[in-house]
């Protein structure tokens, strides 16, 4: 059984940064894409970042480029998010979930096996 385990999350001023991190478990980790995706209230999952099972390949949102960090340790079966320059529109549920396909499917749906999602609050 996957068990994904995402920490990190809290309450931040605009500008701040936070570090996350997804221990996974039941799966061969190193095989595996692994995405970063967030949902707010009211909206929908929307991606944020995606990084190759080698980690030698990245994909992120337009919306985060350059101010988040997708990362990978295949030895701790952890992915982590570093996340920069937070602003208030920052602020959601961060989920982390592996997928069989190459990093540049971006989509939920080639995601599976959600964690329960760490909160992140940014304020203005």
């Amino acid at each position: 059984q996957v068990q994904l385990v995402e920490s990190g999350g809290g309450l931040v001023q605009a500008g701040g940064s936070l570090r996350l991190s997804c221990a996974a478990s039941g799966l061969l980790f190193s095989i595996y894409t692994m995405g970063w995706f967030r949902q707010a209230p009211g909206k929908e999952r929307e991606f944020v970042a995606t990084i190759a099972w080698s980690g030698g390949s990245t994909y992120y949102a337009d919306s985060v480029k350059g101010r988040f960090t997708i990362s990978r340790d295949n030895a701790k079966n952890t992915v982590y998010l570093q996340m920069n320059s937070l602003k208030p529109e920052d602020t959601a549920v961060y989920y982390c979930a592996p997928s069989s396909y190459g990093a540049s499917y971006a989509d939920p749906k080639y995601f599976a096996s959600w964690g329960q999602g760490t909160q992140v609050t940014v304020s203005s």
